[in-house]
Order: C-alpha cells, then sequence, then structure tokens
C-alpha cells in the first residue's frame, strides 16, 4: 500500500511559480499537486479565446515541468471531466485522494479565497494558507499604511515602498532628485509616427500549445477573440526572455512613449510581461532588478526607468492592496450612479469610431492593449457614457490575457470609472477626443471631428465629456483638482448646453441595445480649448 496523502497542495491558474511557498517543506513521497481546468473558469466571465488559451496553456506547462521532477500531479484537463466549478472538482477529489490537509497560497480572487476552504470544509479536510511572497507588499503591510485614510494616494504609497525595498534611492532621497519623470514620459509621436519598431519576442505553440488552441476552438466557438496571432511566453524561461527582449529593445525609448498609440501598432515600446507576471511566471523583484541595472549600465535612461518600476513597484502594489483592503464592498461602488449598458461593439469592434476600433479590435486579435488604450479609450468611453461598473469590471476581466480580477478590479471601479468615489484617484479621468487626438493618429481616420460636440460629424467622445461635466456639475465644479473643467462648461451658452444634452441622449439610445452577450456567464462580477485630464498626473491632493 502507498504511504497515506499527507498535503494536497493547490496550485491555481496564477500561482504558476516553482518558488511558491506552497511548495515549501514538499515531499514527494507524501504530497502530491493538484490542478484543474474547468469550464466555469472561462464562463463565469465572458472570457476570450486568448485569455483561456493562455491560462490552460501555460497550467499544462507547468504541470509537465513539476511531473519533470518527480512530482506527482493530479491533473484534471478539461474535456475529461464533468465537474462544473473549480469547487466540485475539488471536493470530487478530495473524497478520492483523501489528503490530510490542503496547502495552497491564498487565492489570488476574493471570491474562491472563500470559496475553496469552504470546498475543504465541506469535504472534512484541513485547508492550510500560506501568504503569497511573490508580491513586495503583504497584505497586512498594506492594511498598516492604509489605517486612518479615508482616501488611498497611488504617489504616497509608492515613495514608501522606494524606501521600503531601496530602489532607485540615493540614501533618503530619489535618485535624479526626482520621484518621477511623469512631464517627460508623457509625449506623443509627431504626424511621421513612431518609424522602425523593434518587433517584441515571440514564442510560436509548440505541440501542446497547439493541442490548447483546438481545444479552446471546439469547447468555446462563440467566445470573442482570435486565436491566430497567439505567441505569449508560457513559462519562466521564456518569461525571463521576454523580459531581456523588452530591456533590451523597448525599455530605453518605454517611458518617453508609453502613453501614445498608433494605428496598426499594438506594441509601441510596451513590455509585454504583465501577463506572465500575474500567472507568477516571472518574479516582480527580478523585473525591478533588471530595468535598474540598465540605468545603471548607461543602456536606459532614468525616465524610462522610473516610469517602468512606477507601474510595477507602485501601481501593482497599491491596487492589490487596496482590492484585498476593500473586497467584497469594492465590487458594488457605482458613486456616480451609472447605469447604462455596455455597447454591442465593445465583443465585435465595430464601430466608426476609429479609436475605439483599434482598441477593440487589437483587444480582441491579441487579448492585449496598453494602459492608455484601456484608461482613455475603451474606459473613458465607457465613463461618459455612463455605462454600469459592474459590466465594464466583466468586459475587462474577460478580454485581456493579464487580467486577474485582484488587479483589474481595481484599475476598472477605482482609477477607469471613478466608482469608488474617489478613494483611489482624486479626479475622475475625463477627457474629450482631443485627447486622443493628442496622443495618436487615430482622429486623422475617424469620420468624427474631436473638436466639435454637436452636428454629424461630432466626436462623440467630445459630446459626451461636455454631458459628463454637466451631469455631474454639482459633485465636481468646487473640486479644487476638476474646478477649471467645469469653469469651462460655465462659459457654455445654454442653448449650445441643450443641444449637448440631446445629442448625449441620442447617442445612449443608440447604443443602448443588445449589449449583454449570450453566455451562461451571467456573474456580473463582473491641449487645445477643450481640457483635458493627463491620465497619469500625480494623484496628490
Amino acid at each position: 500500500m502507498p504511504p497515506p496523502l499527507r498535503h494536497l497542495v493547490v496550485v491555481l491558474g496564477d500561482q504558476l511559480d516553482p518558488g511558491s511557498p506552497a511548495f515549501e517543506g514538499f515531499d514527494p513521497e507524501r504530497d502530491a499537486v493538484w490542478m484543474a481546468e474547468v469550464a466555469h473558469e472561462a464562463t463565469q466571465v465572458w472570457s476570450s479565446k486568448p485569455r483561456i488559451a493562455l491560462f490552460l496553456a501555460a497550467m499544462r506547462r507547468f504541470r509537465d515541468a513539476l511531473r519533470a521532477r518527480g512530482i506527482t500531479v493530479h491533473y484534471r484537463a478539461l474535456d475529461a471531466h464533468a465537474a462544473p466549478t473549480l469547487e466540485a472538482a475539488l471536493e470530487e477529489d478530495l473524497g478520492r485522494l483523501r489528503p490530510q490537509a490542503v496547502l495552497a497560497l491564498t487565492p489570488g480572487e476574493w471570491r474562491l479565497s472563500r470559496s475553496l476552504p469552504a470546498a475543504c470544509a465541506r469535504a472534512g479536510v484541513p485547508w492550510i494558507e500560506r501568504d503569497d511572497t511573490h508580491f513586495l507588499c503583504s497584505r497586512e503591510t498594506f492594511a498598516r499604511w492604509a489605517r486612518g485614510r479615508r482616501e488611498y494616494r497611488m504617489e504616497f504609497f509608492y515613495r514608501e515602498m522606494r524606501r521600503w525595498h531601496g530602489v532607485l534611492m540615493d540614501g533618503e532621497q530619489p535618485v535624479g532628485g526626482r520621484w518621477n519623470f511623469d512631464a517627460e514620459n508623457r509625449e506623443a509621436f509627431d504626424a511621421r509616427g513612431p518609424g522602425f519598431l523593434p518587433a517584441p519576442r515571440r514564442f510560436l505553440p509548440d505541440d501542446s500549445t497547439r493541442e490548447v488552441l483546438a481545444l479552446v476552438e471546439r469547447r468555446f466557438p462563440g467566445h470573442p477573440g482570435s486565436l491566430a496571432q497567439f505567441d505569449w511566453p508560457l513559462d519562466p524561461a521564456q518569461a525571463e526572455a521576454a523580459l531581456q527582449d523588452f530591456i533590451a529593445h523597448r525599455l530605453p525609448l518605454f517611458g518617453r512613449w508609453q502613453d501614445a498609440m498608433w494605428t496598426g501598432e499594438p506594441w509601441l515600446y510596451h513590455s509585454r510581461i504583465s501577463a506572465a507576471l500575474n500567472l507568477k511566471l516571472l518574479d516582480p523583484r527580478r523585473v525591478i532588478a533588471a530595468a535598474v541595472q540598465a540605468w545603471q549600465a548607461g543602456e536606459a535612461p532614468l525616465p524610462a526607468v522610473k516610469g517602468f518600476v512606477r507601474q510595477v513597484l507602485g501601481w501593482r502594489e497599491f491596487v492589490r492592496g487596496l482590492y484585498w483592503l476593500r473586497m467584497p464592498a469594492f465590487l458594488e461602488d457605482n458613486a456616480l450612479d451609472a447605469h447604462a449598458p455596455l455597447p454591442a461593439f465593445y465583443w465585435t469592434g465595430e464601430t466608426e469610431m476609429r479609436c475605439l476600433k483599434e482598441a477593440i479590435g487589437q483587444t480582441l486579435e491579441y487579448g492585449y492593449a496598453h494602459h492608455i488604450q484601456r484608461l482613455m479609450v475603451t474606459g473613458l468611453f465607457a465613463q461618459l457614457l455612463g455605462v454600469a461598473p459592474k459590466q465594464v469590471h466583466a468586459w475587462y476581466l474577460a478580454v485581456y490575457v493579464d487580467a486577474v480580477e485582484w488587479v483589474e478590479l481595481p484599475n476598472v471601479l477605482g482609477m477607469s470609472q471613478y466608482a469608488d468615489g474617489g478613494r483611489m484617484t482624486s479626479k475622475p479621468y475625463v477627457a474629450s477626443g482631443r485627447y486622443i487626438e493628442r496622443m495618436s493618429n487615430y482622429c486623422a481616420h475617424c469620420p468624427y471631428d474631436p473638436a466639435r460636440a454637436t452636428g454629424p460629424e461630432a466626436c462623440p467622445f467630445t459630446t459626451l465629456y461636455w454631458d459628463f461635466l454637466d451631469r455631474h456639475r454639482a459633485r465636481f465644479e468646487r473640486h479644487p483638482r476638476t474646478a477649471l473643467q467645469w469653469k469651462h462648461l460655465a462659459r457654455k451658452p445654454e442653448a449650445e448646453l441643450a443641444a449637448i444634452r440631446g445629442a448625449a441622449a441620442a447617442l445612449r439610445a443608440r447604443l443602448g441595445g443588445g449589449t449583454e452577450p449570450v453566455t451562461p456567464a451571467a456573474r456580473p462580477n463582473p491641449h487645445s480649448t477643450v481640457p483635458m485630464n493627463d491620465p497619469f498626473e500625480d494623484t496628490m491632493p
């Protein structure tokens, strides 16, 4: 008889770290790993094909690497079992394997952090949880930092993180004498565009990944997105190669052009490592160190390195802290009382608005769009239109390959939609079509004029921008960081405002139907005379 199973180590799809604390003290003679693919995790929101494929392909590669090390892995492949949910699959196998205890990292999603221990309790098996040391700020440390604060500002947190970890510091002061170089990191391309761009490293599917792609096409044929361009890093070695490719070829110009957009250019100078980070194929300490080393070696300028480090050490850690601090109430936030449905074109990219056509089309083709496309194109339009925040959240969670809830939800509900009423950012990130015109060439290929708010050529962004200011005048006109925008509104004649209101109402009526995807996924967990908000202006009072 084999010895009784001591620990069944549960590994979730976003915990693919061979150095995970879950493996500390692992005994191949007495312990085993448990992983499962279940359709519910792909259908609770209408997940895109690239997102589903990324998780399944990376999970299978991790399984095979563990087995090559002599580790027993009990793996439930999607087509090999009928369990409807992750919790049901775990309960079934606990009854069969009868481990003395289940050992796991803290799940990254609030829902699973409750439901998986509950499944173990129903099976009569103890759940032992270990902290996830992937992150540079523990949940407890963030909670101590946040204690007593009514509002949470990333800039203050980021400076503390720099001090705590000694990143880009000269004693108690930041290297270069400044905490950030945001002013240098907001440039747009001129009319000539980005010119030559170094193509990012690709990782073409092997036999195992091709099997996954075929499985996704077969099991989820009605889901959005395409697998034709699927080439994401799927294991630690590939993730490291992607990081090195970014450091060598795109980091030096990343800072200067990080907010820029251009027709037909999905990658520009961005890294393509966020999915690998969020699946834990890469350690953020390694990512930060590689960027800092590039600056120290004179291979990348300080503004670019600081802009990149700010995203990893600052925003990434900040939004995770906020997620755990405020869930599950965070999901219910709707400070601006937004209830419009999500337009149907978010699932197809079929719209005349060129900026949305580019950003959504790119998202569906690759499962990717960079932060300004997300914040100031797709997110901005949803906020100006007044879409229900839960629907916006569900869409972002569904379509992006790097979307896991702890990072996606705060960015969407807090930063993009201002649904939390200013706890996370001091003002809503709203702008007219003129911002998009400044930061891209999209408007040059669009039938709408970003300078116009009414009339047949009016840009829907500009119409809805002025309507947004009008609808939320009472909330923001005396706000110290938004008053200027509302002063511009006050100069508009009442007749013009009435025309804008009418045009905005017509837009909402035209975009209001057929927006929910047909799916069992019903869990709604899911510059100019026109003033603009700069998306990455310091969020300091």
